[in-house]
C-alpha cells in the first residue's frame, strides 16, 4: 500500500486520485495514519462485504433464538399493559 503525508496529498491531489484507482493510499499526518483513499469500486466492494457479513450475523442470531425488533416491541408493549 502506498503511503504519503497529508502535505503531499494536498500538493499532489490529482496524482493521489490516480494512484488510488490502482491501490489504496494511506495518508499520514505527524507520523500517524489518519486516512486511506481508495477507488470507488474498491469502496463499494468493501461495503458489499460488510453488508453480507451483517446479513450472515443476523441470520445466525435468528437461527439461535434471538428475536427481531417487531417481536421485542410486542413483548415490551405486552409487559407494559400487564400492569394496567
Amino acid at each position: 500500500m502506498n503511503t504519503i503525508t497529508s502535505k503531499e496529498a494536498q500538493n499532489r491531489f490529482g496524482e493521489l486520485i490516480d494512484t488510488a484507482q490502482r491501490e489504496p493510499v494511506t495518508i499520514n499526518r505527524r507520523g500517524r495514519a489518519v486516512a486511506v483513499v481508495l477507488s470507488n469500486d474498491r469502496y463499494r466492494a468493501l461495503e458489499a462485504m460488510e453488508d453480507a457479513l451483517w446479513a450472515a450475523r443476523a441470520r445466525l442470531a435468528a437461527e439461535s433464538g434471538f428475536v427481531g425488533t417487531e417481536e421485542s416491541m410486542s413483548f415490551i408493549k405486552e409487559m407494559l399493559n400487564a400492569d394496567a
